[in-house]
C-alpha cells in the first residue's frame, strides 16, 4: 500500500479532492482507501474507511481540557499521535493499492506538529508521498504565488517525503490564468520577470531573494491542474503517484 496525503491551506479543497480523487479510482478499477486525520471535520464530501474521529473527538478535548476552539485543534492534533497504534492496526487489515490521506483543514496542524512525523513514520514514510494543493486564489499574483512556494516547500521539508503540486479549483479559472500559473511553475524565468514587472511593493525585494531560494532548492518544474468539482486533472495526478511510487508502471501487489 502506498499512501498521498494532501495537504493544503484552508480551503484549497483537500477534502473534496480527496473524494473526487477517491471516486475516479474506482471508475478506473483501483483500490483505496480513504484515511480522515482532521478531527474537527464537521461534515466530509466523502464517506472515510478510517477516521480519526472514532478515536480524537474535538468537542470531547474541549470539555475536557477546557479549550477553545483552537486550543483544542492542536491538542487534538497532538492526540492522533497518541492514538497511531489504532490507526495503523486498522490499516493492516485492509489490503489496498493507496490510502487517501486528508489531512487537518489547518496546515500547520498537520505539517508543523510533531506528531505527523510520528505518524507518517508509523505509516511508513517510504511509502509515502504529497500531493500539495495550492489555492489559485492566493497565488494569482508574483508575490502570492512565490508565498505559496516558499510555503509548500516547508511542508516538504518539514514532512519528508517527495511532493507533487497541484493547483486546485481550475474550474475557477480563466485559461488565461490558468496558462500564466502553470508558466510561472514549469517557466521561472517568467515568473522573475513578472516579479520585477510588478509594482513597487516592498515585498517584491523580499520575493526576489525569496525566488531566488526556491530556484536553488529546486522547487519549479511540473505542476498539475486539478478540478473535484469537474473531476479534472485525476488521471494527471493518478500518473504522477504511479511514476513516484513505481516508475510509471502499475504494479500487482501480491
Amino acid at each position: 500500500m502506498r499512501n498521498i496525503y494532501f495537504v493544503g491551506t484552508a480551503g484549497s479543497g483537500k477534502s473534496t479532492m480527496v473524494g473526487a480523487f477517491r471516486e475516479w479510482l474506482e471508475c478506473s478499477g483501483v483500490d483505496s482507501v480513504v484515511v480522515n486525520l482532521d478531527p474537527g471535520a464537521d461534515r466530509l464530501p466523502y464517506e472515510p474507511d478510517i477516521d480519526i474521529r472514532e478515536w480524537v473527538s474535538l468537542a470531547e478535548v474541549m470539555d475536557e481540557y477546557s479549550l477553545g476552539p483552537n486550543g483544542a485543534q492542536i491538542v487534538a492534533a497532538d492526540l492522533m499521535a497518541a492514538n497511531i497504534d489504532k490507526l495503523t492496526d486498522a490499516l493492516s487489515e485492509i489490503k489496498t493499492k493507496y490510502a487517501l490521506i486528508d489531512t487537518p483543514g489547518q496546515l500547520e496542524l498537520f505539517a508543523f506538529r510533531e506528531s505527523s512525523r510520528i505518524i507518517m513514520r508509523a505509516l511508513d514514510r517510504e511509502k509515502s508521498m504529497i500531493a500539495y494543493l495550492s489555492d489559485p486564489a492566493l497565488c494569482k499574483s508574483p508575490n502570492g504565488f512565490i508565498a505559496s512556494m516558499v510555503l509548500s516547500s516547508l511542508v516538504q521539508f518539514r514532512l519528508g517525503a517527495p511532493m507533487m503540486h497541484i493547483l486546485s479549483k481550475a474550474d475557477m479559472l480563466s485559461e488565461e490564468e490558468s496558462e500564466r500559473l502553470l508558466d510561472w511553475f514549469e517557466n521561472k524565468d517568467t515568473l522573475y520577470g513578472d516579479l520585477l514587472d510588478e509594482d513597487a511593493d516592498p515585498q517584491t525585494v523580499v520575493g526576489s531573494e525569496l525566488f531566488r531560494a526556491l530556484e536553488d532548492v529546486g522547487v519549479f518544474g511540473t505542476m498539475r491542474l486539478a478540478s473535484a468539482a469537474e473531476g479534472a486533472g485525476m488521471e494527471d495526478i493518478y500518473a504522477t503517484a504511479q511514476l513516484a511510487f513505481f516508475g510509471g508502471e502499475d504494479a500487482d501487489f501480491e
